[in-house]
């Protein structure tokens, strides 16, 4: 009876030991045939990459579409590994293709019970994955808190905070008293008394801005024919005209069209008629005063439309003055196919009726995005602003003088604070501060920038992109 206890026992033993080890088996198989399955779907991402690229149309109209597709991964030991499903949505706008969103089902022929799902999305990176993109040597401020890639061209003097990339692409340049070097100084790339140096990088690659700009007559063509597209004596939405003509609004600096965004996916547009001039001198030619013409003194209302849901794109042939709550996302442009180069004037607070990515602004300037003399004390823009020839910035105001500004205006020489979400790209040096003898006599004494994740991978419609190559964003499993 013992013999037998005993032999009972060793034998329960023994089962409950080939039980744990025959599970482990099967789970290590399952394991296996998991990470197979992972693998052959991001085979099958890899392969419609390839495809795409040697497909080049379909990213322009979909032509030559393929979807689903199957691709089987082959095993490098020979035979197969497995098969992956791959389907492509594609993002238009304006019956031209913005990206692809791709997913791939991938499944091991070990075991083709274990599947796993990867989706990507096929684009060029935006220029909204930076805080500032600058074609100029440039100086940030001590009071600058930078939020994301800053990148320029030229030298950069950074005295402020950040906490990401900041990029030359000069090994070293000449510092002047413009940018607080007196005398004339060789200084690195970049150099300065701001945080985050362990994160500053140069020589980088240099930014090909006549790459990353914008194709002004084409999207000319596709706002009028299925966005908004406000001629210099009318407005037309998909391609009808709305109401009737007027006097015309383009090549001039005094006259334009005021745009205000609203969340229900509207914009109210008024034809400036009137406008306050007062002296200023701008970043691009420091010491000669000039006249500003930013400040409204007289619109006539034209009406209300609706941007269209397939063209989210707004084209205007003459100067912008932009504000409001943005509902959905949308490019504004304004650009003229003749000699007059318009600006943008950011008149007031830009903001987004949702924060949860929904909503999103590109304003593309020909020349200039401008913040006025009567802005407000504390100002947030959200958005992508892009001076295509000029500069993103704020000009220079003087407080009494033989060339200040109306007494009536003295107060809004120096302002608060000024919070840009988004991104700045500007081929000329921005600023929205100005110094005399070490303290502040115009513009934004506190200035915060920080990039806008949500838009960085899913901009509004036609955002210049920051390379002419597309790559897989947004990789992430199902």
């Amino acid at each position: 009876m013992l013999v037998l206890i005993f032999m009972g026992i060793f034998v329960f033993l023994l089962g409950t030991i080939l039980s744990y080890v025959l599970m482990q088996g099967k789970y290590g198989r399952a394991l296996y045939a998991r990470e197979q399955a992972l693998n052959v779907a991001e085979a099958g991402l890899e392969y419609y990459r390839w495809f795409l690229a040697h497909n080049p149309q379909v990213m322009v109209d979909g032509s030559g579409l393929i979807s689903p597709a199957q691709y089987m991964a082959p095993d490098p030991e020979g035979g197969a590994l497995g098969d992956a499903d791959v389907t492509a949505t594609l993002n238009t706008s304006c019956g031209v293709v913005q990206s692809a969103d791709l997913t791939s089902i991938g499944e091991a022929d070990i075991n083709p019970l274990f599947t796993r799902t990867l989706q990507a999305r096929y684009m060029k990176p935006s220029v909204a994955e930076y805080s500032n993109i600058i074609n100029a040597n440039v100086w940030a401020g001590a009071d600058r808190n930078i939020t994301g890639a800053y990148h320029s061209n030229g030298g950069i003097r950074m005295d402020g905070s950040s906490n990401s990339i900041v990029s030359s692409a000069l090994t070293t340049w000449s510092c002047t008293s413009s940018f607080g070097c007196s005398p004339t100084q060789s200084k690195p790339g970049v150099f300065g008394a701001g945080s985050g140096s362990a994160l500053w990088q140069f020589p980088a690659a240099s930014f090909n801005f006549a790459g990353i700009s914008t194709d002004f007559p084409t999207l000319q063509t596709y706002a009028s024919n299925d966005g908004i597209k406000l001629n210099p004596t009318d407005v037309r939405v998909n391609g009808v005209q709305q109401g009737g003509t007027f006097s015309s609004v383009g090549g001039s600096d005094q006259r334009g069209f005021h745009i205000i965004l609203n969340a229900d996916d509207t914009i109210d547009v008024y034809r400036v008629t009137g406008v306050t001039g007062v002296y200023a001198q701008r970043i691009d030619n420091i010491g000669t005063w000039v006249t500003d013409y930013h400040i409204i003194s007289s619109q006539t209302y034209l009406g209300r439309y609706t941007i269209p849901s397939d063209c989210r794109l707004i084209f205007a042939q003459a100067k912008v003055w932009l504000e409001g709550a943005l509902g959905g996302k949308v490019t504004v442009v304004a650009a003229d196919t003749g000699s007059f180069s318009p600006d943008v004037i950011l008149s007031n607070n830009i903001t987004y009726a949702s924060g949860t990515g929904s909503s999103g602004l590109t304003a593309v300037a020909e020349r200039s995005v401008l913040i006025p003399l009567n802005s407000p004390d504390f100002m947030t823009i959200r958005g992508v602003f892009v001076a295509q020839n000029g500069y993103v910035g704020r000009n220079y105001y003087q407080q009494g003088g033989s060339n200040g500004v109306p007494s009536s205006y003295n107060s809004y020489v120096i302002q608060s604070s000024l919070t840009t979400i988004g991104s700045v790209v500007s081929n000329n040096r921005v600023g929205t501060k100005w110094s005399c003898g070490g303290s502040t006599c115009s513009g934004y004494q506190s200035r915060t920038d920080t990039y806008d994740r949500l838009l960085a991978f899913d901009p509004p419609p036609f955002t210049p992109a920051a390379s002419p190559d597309y790559k897989l964003v947004l990789w992430r499993e199902q």
